[in-house]
């Protein structure tokens, strides 16, 4: 059988290898119901926490940096769907990732046969975090009832510019993850990038010089929270969405190339 032949068996049965993952993990998420619960609960509180600050901002001014009220909404809004993605999938998993280094469960991934970065990306899932996507749905339609509906053009610019946010930011925290291999413990960097990422949640133009470099290169969540907001508003150019890409992909291909040079160090905890 040619490589290609096997290239291509092995991505017909990739979507199959994703549910069967993906039903692993709701299972595991779900078996302690208390405790499911009690996520759900907390993260309806979040969604609260997050939106408490822009009311009591705009209660005492029309507009911030050149955003409305419900402007600001939509960019609460893709960062709730953007701490959906986040926190339901990359953050469980890739945490998974430094505990399976530091007790050796990671042998057990690196010894099945689908690609190892596949498989530690999807081996969990906070289903409690589906309460930010919800969230979000209904908070960027707040914000749309008083801004105007878009076109359908705006739109697809828009949920693009979400994909490549997420990437953008997904690639982060593996690059973070990846120090894990050589360094056991990076709880703390993991901390302070949810930290940092914390400042997606207000428009972009609050920030200036190196600061807004740093929220759209370093840590692009500006590239999920305000660029998606703009794009809906007519506010975004083309060279920005092309920023975006490159931002995006690029820091995709440097995170794949780093984890491939941690695996090739990996050493079994339990050797």
């Amino acid at each position: 059988m040619s490589g290609e032949t096997v290239h291509g068996a092995a991505w017909g049965r990739l979507p199959g290898v994703l549910g069967a993952l993906a039903r692993v993990a709701v299972m595991n998420a779900v078996q302690y119901r208390v405790s499911f619960l009690v996520d759900f609960f907390v993260g309806s509180c979040n969604v609260v926490a997050i939106l408490l600050p822009l009311m009591v901002v705009f209660d005492r001014t029309g507009s911030v940096a050149g955003w409305t009220w419900h402007q600001s909404l939509l960019v609460t809004g893709f960062f709730l769907f953007m701490n959906a993605v986040m926190g339901g999938l990359v953050e469980p998993n890739l945490g998974a990732v430094v505990e399976g280094i530091r007790e050796g469960q990671m042998d057990y991934i690196l010894l099945k046969p689908v690609d190892a970065q596949l498989v530690a990306s999807v081996q969990r899932i906070a289903p409690a975090r589906a309460w930010d996507a919800v969230a979000a749905v209904g908070v960027i339609g707040w914000g749309l009832s008083g801004t105007g509906w878009p076109g359908f053009g705006a739109v697809a610019v828009a949920g693009a510019l979400v994909v490549t946010g997420v990437v953008a930011m997904y690639s982060l925290w593996l690059l973070v993850i990846c120090l894990s291999f050589w360094f056991v413990r990076v709880d703390n960097l993991r901390y302070l990038l949810g930290a940092v990422a914390d400042a997606g949640r207000w428009p972009v133009d609050i920030y200036s010089g190196a600061a807004r470099v740093f929220l759209t290169v370093v840590v692009p969540v500006a590239l999920a929270s305000s660029w998606p907001a703009m794009a809906l508003l007519g506010r975004l150019d083309g060279a920005l969405v092309i920023q975006a890409v490159v931002v995006s992909f690029g820091g995709f291909a440097l995170a794949r190339w780093a984890w491939k040079q941690a695996l090739q160090s990996y050493t079994s905890a339990s050797s």
